[in-house]
């Protein structure tokens, strides 16, 4: 029988614990948790995003500030914000406009504010890794002794969720979608993360049964936003897969605060 990775169902819990915890911290410390976006490339995508992370801080009680800028003024914004005690967690939108300045601007994030995980001496892991690993243990799906396979190795996902795997001395092969043997790599992953943003890279004939498919991609097609697998991958009776919609964002979003509440804790617990 087919089973979906239902992330939005465990989302709902995870979203329950962490306002308590921020309600802990308020009554406790007095200390309002905070989040401030940096925002440098207006997108239609972008935009969506900001709205679900506005709205779950606002449900949560962790204070959302977005910036939009130019990006010429990105760095000495953030240092200011590294430097003011009342934010606790900040991200940079990527894309920037110019990408040849993405690690100058990432790595002047304060390391114990770098909540999205991407700076080069940051504190945190990268949430769309930690929201993967909550999914798959939240259903039961073992890693050991398994082979694992990452097709991508964007900055966001492929990169540090293949940090973290190798950490754990897990099995795991990573790829880019341009292999010329793609197919024959992704039919030996028992466990398959695809995070390249190419609608439908994923087809029935390069997946095996019983396999886990954890679509990371997200792209954009006359249907909207679209993952990575083809919609017939839907259709195998003996797959594990994460839906359409709700499966790794919503976790994603519960990762990034789950971030921003320890990084005023640790505020809290030096001050």
């Amino acid at each position: 029988m087919k089973r979906v990775l239902n992330g939005s169902e465990l989302a709902s819990y995870i979203k329950e614990r962490q306002a308590k915890q921020v309600r802990a911290l308020r009554q406790a410390h007095g200390i309002i948790p905070k989040l401030v976006i940096i925002r440098t490339n207006p997108d239609p995508v972008v935009d969506s995003y900001m709205k679900i992370k506005t709205g779950y801080g606002a449900d949560i009680l962790v204070e959302v500030e977005v910036q939009t800028i130019d990006q010429s003024e990105a760095v000495s914004s953030i240092k200011q914000l590294n430097s003011d005690d009342s934010v606790h967690g900040i991200i940079v939108q990527i894309p920037l406009p110019d990408r040849s300045k993405t690690d100058e601007v990432l790595n002047s994030v304060a390391p114990n504010k770098d909540v999205d995980g991407l700076a080069q001496t940051t504190k945190f892991d990268a949430p769309t890794p930690v929201a993967i690993n909550w999914l798959l243990a939240g259903y039961n799906v073992e890693l050991a002794n398994k082979h694992l396979v990452i097709v991508g190795h964007g900055r966001l996902v492929g990169q540090p969720l293949a940090k973290l795997w190798q950490a754990c001395q897990y099995n795991v092969e990573v790829v880019d979608k341009q292999v010329q043997n793609l197919a024959e790599v992704t039919r030996r992953a028992d466990v398959l993360v695809t995070a390249t943003g190419v609608p439908g890279l994923i087809k029935q004939d390069m997946v095996k049964p019983d396999a886990v498919i954890v679509d990371a991609g997200v792209a954009t097609d006359s249907n909207g936003l679209v993952g990575d697998v083809a919609p017939e991958v839907r259709d195998m009776p003996d797959i594990i897969m994460t839906p359409e919609k709700g499966g790794v964002g919503p976790l994603t979003v519960c990762a990034l605060f789950e971030n921003v509440i320890q990084a005023a804790r640790q505020y809290a617990s030096t001050n």
